[in-house]
């Protein structure tokens, strides 16, 4: 039988107060609580993205450094940068503009999750 991929991708990552990180997605993400299971310290939030969720597992300690860094597409990166200065949202530098291709702007979570937004300048 092949392989099949559906149509749903649940970015996990740890953080150490699920209580403190779900308002901060909510707020800072754009995202919506769907279910949340405390007996083992788990939680899934839908992002503005169909079928892109974030799921949130409590941990003692979040490893800094490695992994995959979830990148968001959005139509203005100035305007993403000015909601999360807004909300006081930690990020590394500024835009970085790579001509003709892409805009990054890299951001963290409360506990040091990386994240980043981009806007695409390929013409499609």
């Amino acid at each position: 039988m092949a392989l099949q991929i559906g149509s749903e991708l649940t970015c996990s990552m740890g953080v150490t107060s699920i209580d403190a990180s779900i308002p901060w997605y909510e707020r800072v993400m754009l995202c919506q609580l769907l279910y949340r299971a405390d007996e083992i310290g788990w939680c899934e939030l839908k992002t503005p993205m169909a079928g892109v969720n974030i799921g949130l597992s409590q941990v003692e300690t979040v490893v800094q450094g490695g992994g995959a860094t979830n990148v968001f597409e959005v139509a203005d990166i100035d305007a993403a940068k000015a909601h999360l200065d807004a909300e006081g949202v930690r990020q590394d530098g500024e835009i970085q503009h790579i001509p003709g291709l892409v805009k990054l702007l890299t951001f963290y979570d409360p506990d040091g999750n990386a994240f980043m937004f981009s806007q695409s300048e390929i013409a499609t």
